[in-house]
């Protein structure tokens, strides 16, 4: 063994335990939205002390100035000192700036990203799964993670969704819009929740929406959702109970970040094939992804993130069956969709112009 090099050595044990910050301070990001700590901060109309933010959400003062101080030093939060001839915890006032706020406090900005820390506990609790899983090789489905999971996924995407879907998305779709304007048929698989496919219903009234999903927690939350619009031109479905049709009967078909996450995905491109008109569009939107590990670590400054999710997440989805293809977050690059959707028996492959720092959006057509 050769001989340890003490900077070396040094430099990489900080290197560890920056990954381990970055793991308690997530947990701290999802104490700050779960306790509306960061809801209390974007109201302020100035900088708080850390007893007028416990005082405001009802909290201990001790507690949430250990968080805040957590929060500061990572740079989550902003902060600002007053120096005094007697120091004190009040000498230090906590807010957010506008870029913190849109990212940690407001559900309506498609910049929102609480929604993977909502469910951090459920999906670090399958750290408890794991071994199990290295050794058998089978891995677990989205419902494993509960209703709270379902929520989380939710809230990572209905905010993106709202804000772009029905006016960047769909209009990049060549002739989607009309289509839809006139009266068409549309399913959603994997629609989760349902916040894409409620939305689309609501802009399209003269069209008529499926969603699929075999998640009933997320179904259950889709259900609520319908009920609560009023809509009635949507509908939800599990597919093991109601198939797609395989008639070439629907006009319009999307999957938004599932396809990766499926056991099946070769079969459910094959499904989808079945079920869309010769002249339909399929709108499919998954994670940027390149050919090779190399490429990703390389290109993709989040590629640990994208791998350590893939084992607790989506690739434990996507072996949750005993042959179960094992996609991962990102095993679905462009030229592995295209090859795929071409052996399902779709001609047309074609990457939108949709910016997303995640997604990539493609439209097939048979």
């Amino acid at each position: 063994m050769s001989a340890l090099d003490p900077d070396k050595l040094k430099m990489f044990s900080f290197l560890l335990f920056t990954k381990l910050e970055g793991a308690v301070t997530s947990g701290m990001v999802h104490l700050g939205d779960q306790l509306g700590l960061y809801a209390e901060l974007a109201k302020g109309a100035r900088p708080m002390t850390t007893s007028q933010l416990a005082h405001a959400t009802g909290l201990n003062e001790r507690w949430v100035r250990e968080w805040a101080y957590n929060q500061a030093s990572a740079c989550l939060i902003s902060t600002s000192n007053t120096p005094s001839d007697s120091p004190s915890i009040d000498d230090d006032l906590f807010f957010l700036s506008p870029e913190q706020i849109a990212v940690l406090a407001d559900p309506n900005s498609p910049a929102f990203g609480m929604g993977m820390f909502h469910r951090l506990p459920q999906t670090m609790a399958a750290l408890n799964k794991m071994p199990e899983s290295f050794r058998t090789g089978i891995g677990h489905d989205y419902d494993s993670h509960g209703p709270e999971g379902a929520v989380g996924i939710e809230r990572s995407f209905e905010p993106w969704t709202n804000a772009n879907l029905i006016d960047t998305v769909i209009p990049a779709i060549n002739g989607i819009d009309e289509t839809l304007a006139s009266g068409a048929t549309v399913a959603d698989i994997g629609c989760g929740a349902g916040s894409a496919i409620l939305l689309m219903g609501r802009h399209f009234p003269k069209s008529s929406f499926v969603g699929y999903d075999i998640s009933q927690y997320a179904l259950d939350r889709a259900a609520d959702k319908l009920n609560a619009s009023g809509l009635n031109n949507v509908s939800f479905s599990d597919p093991r109970k109601q198939p797609l049709p395989t008639d070439n009967s629907i006009d319009f078909i999307t999957t938004f970040d599932c396809i990766h996450d499926m056991t099946h995905p070769a079969q459910m491109m094959q499904a989808i094939r079945a079920a869309i008109k010769p002249t339909g569009t399929w709108l499919l939107v998954d994670i940027k992804a390149h050919d090779t590990f190399a490429l990703n670590a390389q290109k993709n400054p989040m590629a640990p993130l994208m791998y350590g999710i893939s084992v607790l997440s989506c690739m434990s989805s996507a072996m949750s069956t005993p042959d179960g293809a094992g996609l991962g977050t990102l095993g679905f690059s462009a030229s592995t969709a295209e090859a795929m959707a071409k052996s399902a028996g779709f001609s047309q492959f074609k990457r939108l112009d949709v910016d997303h720092s995640i997604n990539a959006f493609y439209e097939i057509r048979p």
